[in-house]
């Protein structure tokens, strides 16, 4: 089959690799209809995300027909439609019985090296670094899909592809992002960033109650796409961000900021993500944290900051005084994916919301490559990628 496979730092290419087999009972095997480039991709891509090895296959939003299923797989059979969630999770150890599903404790076969980064393990990952269990992904022409029966979701409506495929991660991620914040109605809500998880973290704070939210980046296509969400927007390369919010608030803060931007923050003009930048160059670091900085800093009193952004390792220079004094409270974490699938297809399906309006290159898998290269380099007006295998 085909697969977009990663070959170093900066480097991947649509190979023809071994197609997947069931390896367990609880396996199944989709044909991929449907895939998607993510944010979390390109840390990889750059070299951030350590334990990635020459060979292995990207992707973490797919969706497809099942082809093939285990003999212990009861959910599914050939023929039905699904999305699969980016998180595995075998659905009975105490964390996947609280709905803690990306904190599966039993689902990452390398579970030693997390151990050894994080002091514990969270679930086995599609298409990420072997820490999280080096498992094959989904951009590729077939998905071999572990724990299929708490897994994907079946869509047995009409409705196309890219109306349902961010249900994989993006959609679910934006959501949890917002649930996190601890909304009330009417508050203030500021994130940073407005690339697709963001797009749907704005989109989610309006479904949770916010009065206002404000959304801050610096690509013209980005925050055009969040304004046509309803949100203000900061473009941090014209205005100071925390003067900004300060003046739009009254002095007071938003009453929750939003992080999702993670690992790879752009930065500009202040100390910090000019030691960011150089420490990263030489390899010294793998986060810049200038929105987490920034968010701390800008939140109100009492407040709280929601990090859906994904962060590798140690980040330096993050104000935890002001943190501290400030009492603020601070919720993070990979998604919890299946907790939200059902709530969220309904959603789609009741026309609450359109997740294919983030869309802007929908192309064959074999331009995989150049799309990684204009995504990452914010070209083209390149938002989100679909690739069809």
């Amino acid at each position: 089959m085909k697969a977009v496979v990663w070959h170093g730092k900066g480097s991947v290419s649509v190979d023809t690799v071994p197609d997947p087999k069931i390896q367990e009972p609880t396996d199944a095997i989709i044909k991929v209809t449907a895939t998607a480039i993510c944010g979390s991709d390109l840390h990889l891509l750059d070299g951030y995300q350590p334990t990635m090895e020459d060979g292995d296959i990207m992707g973490h939003e797919p969706m497809g027909i099942v082809e093939e299923v285990g003999s212990g797989v009861t959910r599914l059979k050939k023929g039905d439609r699904v999305v699969v969630p980016f998180t595995i999770s075998c659905g009975k150890c105490w964390f996947c019985e609280h709905t803690l599903f990306s904190c599966c404790d039993t689902t990452n076969p390398n579970h030693k090296l997390a151990e050894e980064a994080m002091g514990h393990s969270p679930a086995g990952l599609l298409g990420f670094s072997h820490m999280l269990g080096g498992f094959a992904g989904g951009q590729a022409e077939y998905l071999r899909v572990p724990h299929a029966d708490v897994g994907p979701i079946k869509v047995e409506s009409g409705l196309p592809d890219e109306k349902v495929l961010f249900l994989s991660d993006i959609f679910p991620t934006g959501y949890m992002g917002a649930e996190n914040a601890q909304i009330q109605p009417g508050d203030t809500v500021a994130i940073w960033g407005c690339g697709p998880v963001a797009q749907f973290a704005i989109r989610s704070a309006w479904m949770l109650g916010a009065g206002r939210v404000i959304a801050i980046d610096c690509v013209p296509e980005r925050l055009k796409m969040a304004q046509a969400a309803k949100a203000e927007t900061i473009n941090f390369l014209e205005e100071d961000v925390h003067e900004t919010l300060q003046a739009m608030t009254k002095g007071r803060g938003p009453d929750s900021c939003i992080d999702a931007v993670g690992a790879e923050a752009h930065g500009t003009g202040s100390v910090s993500a000019v030691y960011d930048n150089v420490k990263a160059k030489i390899g010294l670091a793998t986060d810049r944290p200038t929105a987490l900085r920034q968010a701390i800093m800008a939140c109100r009193k009492g407040g709280t900051v929601s990090m859906p952004g994904v962060y590798v390792g140690m980040l330096d220079k993050v104000p935890m005084g002001a943190f501290m004094n400030k009492g603020l409270t601070l919720k993070s974490g990979q998604t919890h994916v299946q907790r939200y699938l059902q709530p969220l297809l309904e959603k789609i399906e009741k026309g609450e919301i359109d997740p294919s309006e983030i869309i802007t290159h929908n192309r064959p898998l074999e331009e995989a490559p150049k799309l990684y290269a204009k995504f990452r380099d914010k070209e083209d007006g390149c938002v989100k990628v679909v690739l069809k295998p």
